[in-house]
């Protein structure tokens, strides 16, 4: 039933840290359980939903062990790096080092508090982003144009009613032109998020709300969590486009499916069902929760492609091992042949491992101007 993977930093922080200690057996036997308690935060979030991608404890108690799971990771990483120099030692003249158990302690205890500013971090409402993107051959009526970009809210007993009327809040406050959400909305049933996700209804934009599922949507429902998105005012385009006009100029957006989809029995996402009848010479912006696709996109003369899904790597150094899941695009803007593709880091995070270091969250405006 224990989970081996997840015990091993934990084991190994409770042998180069816990056992050391001058402290009393008893004490270091219950330091090692409540490590190796903690290191099992998925099991646990299994058993209480039934998912490992929807804990349902307390808010408090899901901070707590994200502080905890985070802290073990990073101090046995920590740690390792000590007994790496350690290694390295014996090749030097009067090597051998023996690294203090004083040094082992502050070591952790400053992975617990890095573990502490991640988990703020993340939990936060994100501050704004500003993105201009030049696009060629702009009409002149959209220069200027603002789209509010949210992606990966993950609405769940860690973002819950309370942060996502905060987050709309501040994001009607910048009367953007139009709203997307690039997927990820929620971890959990519709039964259980119903009143967590009830605030998105309020979101306003000019031209409206528009959405595409994340592969989280596959992973509780997908069906029941679209049509509840619809009647929240939310516009889900699944392989299909929409066009929006300012005056006699026209922009089209559209979406498509996320890669999981087949997976549950659902349609992939399909690009040339997303642009057919598109009117020629249009810019287009391409809703697609995760990235991995952008050099099709811009061979099919996406305009911009706006994705989610890498959390931005969550963490400087992670994101490097995230982004080669997906393509190399892991956070921030790229040029893809003549297409621009933005990557969000997301404006909630999976209340699996909640933490960010480097990679904050964002509200994204995406303010579009003609190329020069």
């Amino acid at each position: 039933m224990i989970r081996l993977i997840p015990s091993l930093p934990a084991a190994y922080v409770i042998a180069r840290v816990v056992w050391p200690l001058p402290v009393p057996l008893a004490l270091r036997l219950g330091l090692a359980g409540l490590l190796l308690v903690a290191s099992q935060y998925h099991l646990w979030s299994r058993l209480s939903s039934g998912s490992v991608f929807a804990p349902e404890f307390p808010r408090p108690i899901v901070i707590l062990f994200n502080w905890a799971f985070g802290a073990i990771a990073l101090a046995a990483v920590m740690q390792l790096a000590l007994d790496a120099v350690a290694l390295i030692s014996l090749a030097l003249p009067g090597g051998g080092w023996a690294i203090p158990t004083a040094w082992r302690i502050a070591v952790a205890s400053t992975a617990a508090g890095l573990s502490a500013v991640a988990v703020w971090q993340a939990v936060r409402v994100p501050p704004l982003k500003d993105v201009p993107v030049a696009i060629a051959d702009l009409p002149p009526g959209l220069d200027g144009y603002t789209i509010l970009h949210l992606t990966d809210l993950h609405i769940s007993r860690l973002f819950p009613a309370a942060w996502a009327r905060a987050v709309v809040a501040r994001a009607d406050a910048l009367q953007a032109d139009l709203i997307v959400v690039t997927g990820d909305f929620i971890d959990g049933s519709l039964e259980a998020r119903r009143d967590d996700v009830a605030p998105l209804r309020a979101l306003r934009a000019r031209d409206g709300v528009w959405a595409v599922p994340g592969n989280h949507e596959y992973f509780f429902d997908h069906d029941s969590w679209m049509g509840h998105l619809a009647g929240l005012g939310i516009r889900v385009l699944a392989n299909t486009h929409t066009i929006l006009r300012r005056g006699g100029d026209a922009l089209v957006l559209a979406g498509v499916t996320d890669r999981s989809a087949p997976a549950t029995g659902h349609p992939g996402p399909d690009l040339d069902a997303a642009l057919a009848g598109a009117p020629p010479g249009a810019p287009i912006v391409l809703l697609d929760h995760q990235p991995a696709n952008a050099a099709r996109a811009a061979a099919r003369g996406v305009a911009l492609q706006l994705s989610g899904h890498t959390h931005g790597g969550m963490i400087r150094g992670l994101d490097r091992l995230v982004a080669r899941g997906n393509s190399g695009f892991v956070s921030g803007a790229y040029r893809v042949g003549a297409m621009r593709l933005y990557v969000s880091n997301g404006t909630g995070l999976w209340p699996g491992f909640a933490l960010r270091l480097g990679r904050p969250s964002e509200l994204t405006r995406i303010t579009l101007r003609a190329a020069t």
